[in-house]
């Protein structure tokens, strides 16, 4: 009993791997991770400065787009310290609270950026099926309350992970495969019970990110649909690249995640080298290909255009981009549901009104038309 005691006192302390069997490596493999954690907090640094100065980009788009920014920043950060102190300075010991307090900040911001990628695509859905009453229904403090409960849903989902681990002996082999620690990896190396844990974390995983997922999946079928009905190939072709990228950011983010989580529970024989993969995709690429793909594919936040007349230097930098017709060659009411339907993040355009004269005169002509 005794042995076992002391065993549990020595263990206080898990040893980071990094990548594993890689290890005589691991100074040229931090080439590459230091330049994408570099390009990772300048990019999202870059996006957030101009969101904030710029008056034309205060909009529930680009707001979605700075928080996605704040949380891929809080990603990069959590994890920069013991990614870089593994593959630098061969630094593997984190103490059992540095671990659950890195665990508790990666986590929750995961679940948080999931809520954020649902709010984006909600407001890209309510864009293309409800644009007449898009501003009236996305407001500023609308679009906070949703940011707050976002915030709300990643901290007290995940506040149980550290709780319970603090809870658990470990007496077995402290070794994590990852250059970070993550809650399920860490709770396989307790000898107590931990089902609860467990159980409660394949709940989060599929009662949160996969229901976030399938929602976000489902919306992009739909824009999908409606971008293929565009009776200009050359927009339906730019549009649907830029859908097509969103869907692919959004795909490396989940389904990574998932795995990592179902190859922990189902297949525990699975390659350590595997597990690391699965890992740093879902926590590195992420956060360096977010500001590219949301940002860059927007050519509003870079645009530096000229605005055409009864539009805003945003509206007038995508009207260029997609060579979308000026105002007065959009006489027809079921024209200018075909634009405005599209409003999003670059996959077509948007048509902001002047003033709400012009809002309620376009109204009106919709209601005489469908009359």
């Amino acid at each position: 009993m005794s042995t076992l005691n002391d065993t549990k006192l020595q263990n206080t302390f898990f040893l980071l791997t990094g990548v594993p069997g890689l290890e005589d490596i691991h100074l040229w493999i931090s080439i590459p991770i230091c330049l994408m954690y570099v390009t990772s907090i300048l990019g999202n640094s870059i996006i957030l400065f101009i969101i904030k100065t710029d008056p034309n980009l205060q909009e529930p788009m680009y707001i979605f787009l700075s928080i996605l920014a704040v949380t891929d920043l809080g990603l990069s950060i959590s994890t920069m310290p013991t990614t870089l102190g593994v593959f630098l300075f061969n630094s593997r010991e984190i103490s059992h609270n540095a671990c659950f307090a890195q665990l508790f900040f990666t986590h929750s911001l995961t679940l948080i950026q999931s809520s954020v990628l649902s709010c984006m695509a909600f407001d890209r859905f309510l864009a293309i099926f409800n644009p007449l009453r898009y501003t009236s229904i996305l407001t500023l403090p609308r679009i906070a309350k949703m940011g707050v409960v976002s915030v709300l849903k990643g901290v007290i989902l995940i506040l149980p992970f550290p709780i319970l681990l603090k809870q658990y002996q470990y007496c077995e082999a402290n070794i994590l495969y990852h250059s970070y620690c993550l809650h399920k990896e860490v709770m396989t190396m307790a000898c107590s019970d931990f089902r609860v844990g467990n159980i409660y974390g394949f709940f989060l995983t599929f009662f949160s990110l996969g229901l976030d997922f399938l929602f976000i999946v489902l919306s992009y079928v739909m824009i999908l649909k409606t971008v293929l009905s565009i009776p200009s190939h050359t927009k339906s072709f730019k549009a649907l690249k830029t859908c097509l990228s969103h869907i692919f950011v959004v795909l490396l983010f989940y389904i990574p995640g998932i795995g990592l989580s179902m190859v922990y529970r189902f297949m525990k024989n699975s390659s350590p080298l595997v597990q690391s993969v699965l890992g740093n995709v879902h926590f590195l690429i992420p956060p360096l290909i977010n500001p590219i793909v949301y940002s860059v594919k927007t050519k509003s936040i870079l645009s530096s255009s000229p605005a055409p007349q009864n539009h805003t230097p945003v509206t007038g930098s995508l009207l260029s981009l997609l060579s979308i017709p000026p105002w007065s060659a959009l006489g027809q009411p079921d024209n200018l549901l075909v634009h405005l339907g599209c409003r999003s993040y670059g996959f077509c355009t948007t048509l902001q009104l002047k003033d709400q004269s012009e809002k309620w005169s376009l109204s009106k002509s919709l209601e005489l038309n469908v009359t």
